[in-house]
């Protein structure tokens, strides 16, 4: 499990033998207990829609904890706009790649060496894909629906008081 800063660019992770809501817990526990995110006004959590922060369970399991922490889900299908994803790429690439481990020790011990070396020179995504992007996108996917004879998609009024730069988690 993983949770990027998108600010500075840091990978937080955790390695569990399942994941679930307690494995998503301790990874929350695990940043919101050291700063600058503990003492933050706000600090927003993009989540996938995974079994263990899906719906206003998730949401109201994270107010109880973290007065401080706003989830936000992500649309269903829609893992490219979560940024987590592309750091979670980028690992499976350069650190588990080839897959010749002799043990779950040995994947744990190389992630979690990568994750030191990140550490030192942490660089955030150079990430351009913003509302006025999402709108376009949206208006050329329903625009194909439309012309396959699907019923276009709803496009729900975006938020104005989000934060530029949120956490991002992914299970």
């Amino acid at each position: 499990m993983a949770a990027w800063d998108v600010l500075r660019g840091l990978v937080f992770g955790r390695c569990a033998t399942k994941t679930g809501i307690a494995s998503c817990g301790r990874l929350v526990d695990q940043v919101l207990h050291q700063a600058p995110y503990g003492h933050a006004d706000r600090v927003f959590w993009v989540v996938d829609n995974g079994s263990s922060h899906r719906g206003q369970n998730a949401i109201k399991r994270l107010e109880a904890q973290y007065p401080n922490a706003i989830m936000v889900h992500t649309p269903v299908h829609a893992s490219w706009l979560n940024q987590i994803e592309i750091s979670l790429s980028i690992i499976q690439r350069k650190v588990l790649t080839p897959n010749d481990f002799e043990s779950l020790a040995a994947v744990e011990d190389r992630l979690k060496s990568f994750a030191q070396l990140h550490h030192v020179y942490p660089k955030p995504f150079n990430w351009k894909f913003d509302r006025q992007h999402l709108g376009a996108y949206m208006t050329r996917l329903n625009k194909r629906r439309v012309e396959r004879g699907e019923e276009p998609l709803e496009m729900a009024e975006q938020p104005t008081d989000i934060a530029e730069r949120p956490m991002e988690i992914a299970a």
